[in-house]
């Protein structure tokens, strides 16, 4: 989700409005993906290299996830949505894991969209921390016994199927350390629209990329097609 500082910039705002507005977007990007029928939609809040920002924007991102975690959360569980933090949790202040927990119990045992955010996540973290996660369970076993399924079984979201479509908004074109090893097979769609300006349309076009794209996991197009 990229593009908030920008998008206050430009209306000559401070860049904490854009992080509100970006707020506003998430609410109508997860109800369009409830809408268009996504299982699984994991948002990128924020990363493990964004302590690097200025201290005052810090705080503000943190407040205004303590905003989320108190207002939001309900509404997730009556639309019968499965709330999940995905990164190290423990550097935030206390209230807020505490209000993560109470989240993810109150909707851990909803049915419908999958929603992760991803708060304090690195893609490299995420490997070395499966690695050491096996390493720990299984210290009867030699290095050369770890292989891609063992790591898959550690990484972030191990539960859910790989993702099918990363998107990016505001114009850059790299993956930015977000769930490198989930997505090695993953679509991916960049546009220059900044973040708060997304909703269920923009959903809606990603997602029309995606269905005329063909997947051929290493395949030939011969091999896919008459497979289906």
């Amino acid at each position: 989700m990229d593009g908030n500082g920008r998008w206050a910039k430009n209306r000559l705002m401070p860049r904490f409005v854009g992080h509100e507005r970006g707020l506003n977007a998430v609410k109508k990007t997860v109800k369009g993906a409830m809408e268009l029928g996504v299982d699984a939609l994991t948002l990128f809040a924020f990363s493990t290299e964004n302590w690097k920002r200025p201290q005052e924007e810090v705080n503000k991102l943190m407040s205004l996830f303590m905003l989320a975690l108190q207002r939001e959360v309900k509404k997730l569980h009556e639309n019968n949505v499965r709330l999940r933090i995905v990164g190290d949790t423990s550097a935030f202040s206390y209230e807020i894991q505490q209000k993560i927990r109470s989240a993810e119990e109150l909707t851990q045992e909803n049915t419908g969209l999958a929603l992760n955010i991803a708060a304090n996540y690195g893609g490299r973290h995420d490997i070395v921390n499966a690695v050491k996660t096996w390493a720990k369970s299984n210290p009867e076993l030699a290095i050369d016994d770890l292989n891609e399924d063992a790591i898959s079984q550690n990484v972030a979201l191990e539960d859910l199927p790989l993702p099918d479509l990363l998107i990016r908004t505001g114009g850059e074109q790299r993956i930015s350390n977000f769930l490198l090893w989930q997505m090695a097979y993953a679509e991916f769609y960049f546009t220059d629209e900044l973040w708060p300006d997304f909703d269920k349309a923009s959903l809606q076009k990603a997602i029309e990329s995606f269905q005329n794209r063909e997947r051929r996991f290493g395949k030939t197009s011969e091999q896919v097609q008459n497979r289906c």
